[in-house]
């Protein structure tokens, strides 16, 4: 480890804090336990955010930099970070090694890798959600990816369902593609130090209210849930377009008293949400791995959720009752995971999120390995990059 080499690594993508999400919390969390393992072992990674307010803690040099970076309708100009003299210096320290784009849904990113293998960087791309093939907005997509990540050095997907979707859609060689799964800040996500009492069961509910996150199924499930058990109240926490049905919802069946809608929830408030509730549901019908899930593991609570994607490669059986999603299924498995909330320690819970199935540290030294591996292919000149653009979908 003494001789390993240090790497700086650019992380590009559109989704950033101040915003709030599971993409953007990947990027942070997986950024800080980079520099934790620079800092602390001889050789690891130093990461560095872009487009973030969270540059005071980063390299001066950076930080200046991103003062000049404020976006214009979340546009910016890529090309003055990879062309930056101070990138270039012999100083091991500030020469970025290596660009990392997240979100295929991210403009940025994809200009991001483009530029940065013109201009001789290796670079690394993460899957965060996963695609269709026969709707028009999936065919659009899957084309801009094949051409962006025609010669991308390695992928990571964050599911193994992922990683088959994604090597189905673009033609990647599977052995370019790594598994790799979000991981959770246990430390920020940790249950209520007494267990709470069960003579009324809180529904926690944390999420975008859009379409492809089931806001509907929320419609029909919250009704007959509260009418087949009085003792259950909802909490939702989450905005969106779906939200005024959830409110018409609520006073069409008068379940004002059982339906406590929070709006925008924002994540430093997330945890305190969280332990005042016993069960967590989520009722996505596309997720790739769904890091609520595990935060509200890591709180101590029994997951409810749609067996869509990778979600039932998130939690052991034990810890998640799983539903197709309709809406007579998830009233079933919220009525399972009722019967079985008495078994639930929420102390063991949290503990075995930490220790045993995710943590950010290990995320940290699989995503270093992936990053070694793509600092080790070889190089490739512009015409075989334009031949691998020209037919995407052969290597």
């Amino acid at each position: 480890m003494g001789d390993q080499k240090r790497h700086k690594i650019l992380m590009v993508s559109d989704f950033f804090y101040p915003n709030f999400g599971g993409v953007e919390n990947h990027i942070y969390y997986l950024s800080q336990c980079l520099l934790k393992l620079s800092h602390k072992e001889c050789g690891g990674s130093d990461s560095c955010l872009w487009k973030s307010f969270w540059s005071e803690i980063y390299d001066g040099w950076l930080e200046s930099l991103l003062h000049t970076m404020e976006a214009i309708s979340h546009a910016e100009h890529l090309t003055h970070i990879l062309w930056d003299p101070s990138n270039y210096e012999d100083d091991s320290h500030s020469k970025i090694t290596l660009v990392h784009g997240h979100q295929a849904f991210s403009t940025l990113c994809h200009e991001a890798l483009m530029h940065a293998r013109t201009m001789g960087y290796k670079v690394v791309f993460t899957d965060h959600s996963l695609y269709g093939f026969a709707d028009v907005g999936s065919i659009h997509m899957n084309k801009v990816l094949q051409f962006t990540l025609a010669d991308v050095s390695q992928a990571i997907c964050v599911s193994h369902t992922s990683k088959e979707n994604t090597v189905l859609r673009l033609g990647l060689p599977p052995e370019k593609v790594f598994v790799i799964p979000n991981a959770v800040d246990t430390a920020m996500f940790r249950p209520a130090p007494e267990k709470l009492s069960q003579d009324e069961i809180v529904i926690v509910v944390i999420s975008r209210l859009v379409y492809r996150k089931g806001a509907d199924l929320l419609v029909e499930v919250i009704p007959e849930v509260c009418h087949l058990f009085p003792n259950v109240r909802f909490i939702v926490g989450g905005d969106g377009p779906k939200r005024v049905r959830l409110e018409e919802m609520r006073e069409k069946n008068s379940l004002q008293d059982r339906v406590e809608m929070l709006g925008a929830v924002p994540h430093a408030r997330v945890q305190s949400v969280l332990i005042s509730s016993h069960i967590f549901l989520n009722s996505s019908l596309t997720e790739a791995f769904c890091i609520a899930i595990l935060e509200a593991a890591s709180c101590g609570l029994l997951t409810v959720s749609t067996c869509v994607g990778g979600v039932p490669e998130v939690l052991p059986d034990d810890m998640i009752v799983l539903a197709e999603p309709d809406p007579s299924d998830m009233v079933r498995a919220i009525t399972k995971a009722i019967s079985i909330l008495p078994k639930i320690d929420p102390q063991v819970m949290h503990l075995r999120v930490n220790e045993k199935l995710y943590s950010c540290h290990d995320v940290a030294k699989r995503t270093e390995i992936v990053y070694d591996r793509a600092l080790g292919c070889p190089n490739q000149n512009l015409i075989d990059r334009l031949s691998r653009r020209k037919v995407p979908s052969m290597w």
